[in-house]
């Protein structure tokens, strides 16, 4: 079970253990971590589960495809290059480590 460190919007840093092929909003609800909103629950229809991966961790991660690079242009929070939504990146054990921080504002 990889463990990822998740930054809230208040700066916090939160070790959590990751059930492998969930997504990252299921992982960061599973925890009950604070600043995701997830209008849409996880259909890629809203932008309010925006995150950003950290810099030296993108090559880990998988391009957001399409859809999710689309929904990525209506965040409430501008886009960086680590921008994901968080309900599109699905974590496996290759993550163990990977760094993200959750948007100030999702809308």
């Amino acid at each position: 079970m990889p463990t990822l460190l998740i930054t809230t919007p208040d700066g916090a840093e939160h070790d959590v253990s990751a059930q492998p092929d969930r997504s990252l909003l299921q992982i960061v609800d599973d925890a009950r971590l604070d600043g995701l909103v997830a209008e849409c629950g996880g259909s890629c229809v809203c932008a309010t589960c925006h995150c950003i991966v950290h810099e030296d961790d993108l090559s880990r991660v998988a391009p957001p495809d399409d859809d999710e690079n689309q929904m990525l242009d209506f965040t409430a929070t501008d886009r960086e290059p680590g921008s994901r939504l968080a309900c599109q990146l699905k974590i496996d054990a290759s993550h163990e480590g990977l760094r993200v921080r959750i948007a100030q504002r999702q809308f």
